[in-house]
């Protein structure tokens, strides 16, 4: 968020001697000192502020006047311009198509490593098997005495255990009385699911439902404004977007320097940010909307039954690349490698690298692979999932302080999410919102711990009392005096 181009400064010489003047007043600056240093009209001084306070990530006081102070404790290392920060953005660039390559050649990879091996695989064993069968119906015809081989019985155990699996599926499908008799008409019938889509949502996961997060919450707060005179508090502004004090101080800079917003003080130096260039609407937002929650990421969108199946197909060439490994090194092979071997040397002469390469050591590390994504990616997703559920209970908490900030319980502040408890988040919200309003604690007559933040509650009232100066008629857009055909 931001400037992300110098080019959007309408007065590049006017926006460097801002720069130039609070560097001079590293200690801090207001408005009128900028003015005087730089002899720049108001207007432009207060415009070109707010960018410089987007890109420098300034630190905004409220002295005893009311006046704003500006100051800049991380020195002046843009966020957005310079050699650093246009190769963060190339490299930013050059990652995301490497990504976007390197991502789409490993899954094609992997749906052919694991089709096409699960495929050759079981053409070895039925090749294996039919063989086995016949050697024995010969021996048993010449009355010689069957001694088996250990490959016919591994063959069989694995066409035994697919064939298991896929009947206890179908039987458990049909004695479901919840399925049974409602099979749609084929035309009715939902298109199922590419196997590739499958392959790819199990071990990679789908699509990011928030991906277009960003754009969703600003517009939340956008229309939040729109429906409050262009005036949001940072209490507010914690509230619809779940970030800390500390971070909703940057954005609302951030969001200043965007949408021609300014920092202000009520009467009893409460900081403000005011908006009034985002309030000309043909149709005013009357009603703010709710602050949006994010959604938990799902592990994957497949059919549970449809990722069983992958694992068995993948447990499969595990079995087999483990079993070829092991007989390409062992002194005494079994029938099946002996088969796969009069195979391969029908193409190849030393058939033993092949074997325990192309058939052993590859399908094996790949069958490692295709799990081990999936459970890297269940723990990050964990990760995350416990993030979510953090911004959306501050979110949900903050509401709950502002809204009584003179009665706060933290088991109040606790919230149930899908049925199930959240982990205790009560006593953190309550210092994350004490390191911008420190609260009295008191004891109730029940014996319970109340916070009580008579300064949140003086801050809220300052913002009520301010938003009724505001004049709604200020930002109409009047009678139309002219219009096109």
């Amino acid at each position: 968020m931001g400037l992300h181009k110098h080019d959007t400064i309408p007065d590049k010489a006017a926006y460097q001697k801002v720069v130039e003047a609070f560097k001079e007043k590293r200690s801090g600056a207001t408005i009128a000192d900028i003015v005087s240093r730089t002899a720049l009209p108001l207007s432009q001084v207060r415009e070109l502020i707010s960018r410089v306070a987007d890109e420098y990530a300034a630190r905004l006081r409220v002295t005893r006047s009311g006046e704003i102070c500006y100051s800049f404790p991380r020195g002046f290392q843009s966020r957005y311009r310079g050699f650093g920060a246009q190769a963060r953005r190339l490299g930013e660039k050059l990652m995301q198509g490497i990504k976007i390559v390197a991502a789409t050649l490993f899954k094609v990879w992997i749906m052919v490593m694991l089709v096409g091996y699960f495929v050759l695989f079981m053409l070895i064993a039925l090749a294996a098997l039919l063989i086995s069968l016949s050697a024995s119906a010969s021996r048993q015809n010449s009355g010689e005495r069957d001694e088996g081989h250990r490959g016919m019985f591994f063959t069989a155990g694995i066409f035994d255990l697919i064939i298991r699996v896929w009947f206890y599926c179908e039987l458990t499908k049909t004695l479901d009385p919840a399925r049974r008799g409602t099979r749609r008409p084929p035309a009715e019938e939902k298109p199922r699911r590419p196997l590739y889509k499958g392959i790819f949502s199990f071990v990679f996961g789908d699509k990011d439902p928030d991906g277009d997060w960003p754009a969703r919450e600003k517009q939340a707060v956008i229309a939040y404004l729109q429906s409050r005179n262009g005036v949001i508090s940072l209490p507010e502004l914690m509230i619809l977007t779940g970030r800390t004090a500390r971070e909703a101080e940057d954005l609302a800079v951030s969001y200043c320097a965007q949408f021609g917003g300014l920092p202000e003080a009520t009467s009893d130096g409460t900081v403000v940010y005011r908006f009034d260039q985002i309030l000309m609407q043909a149709e005013r937002q009357r009603e703010p909307r709710a602050a949006p929650l994010k959604r938990p990421v799902a592990f994957s969108v497949n059919p549970l039954k449809m990722n069983v199946w992958f694992g068995i197909l993948n447990g499969a060439n595990l079995a087999f690349g483990s079993y070829f490994l092991y007989s390409a090194r062992s002194a005494d092979p079994s029938f099946l490698y002996l088969v796969a071997d009069a195979l391969a040397s029908l193409a190849v002469s030393d058939t033993r690298v092949l074997l325990a390469a192309g058939l052993g050591a590859v399908p094996l590390v790949f069958s490692l692979i295709f799990w081990l994504i999936p459970a890297v990616r269940y723990g990050i997703l964990k990760k995350r999932n416990a993030a979510v559920a953090l911004e959306n209970a501050r979110k949900r908490g903050y509401a709950r302080i502002w809204e009584s900030p003179l009665a706060v319980l933290p088991e109040d502040l606790e919230i149930i999410e899908a049925g199930k408890p959240a982990p205790p988040v009560g006593e953190r919200l309550i210092k994350e919102m004490g390191s911008y309003a420190m609260p009295e604690v008191t004891v109730d007559t029940r014996g319970k711990t109340v916070y009580v933040f008579k300064e949140l509650a003086r801050e809220k009232e300052a913002v009520r009392v301010y938003r009724l100066g505001i004049n709604p008629r200020d930002s109409e857009l009047g009678e139309t005096v002219f219009e096109t055909d």
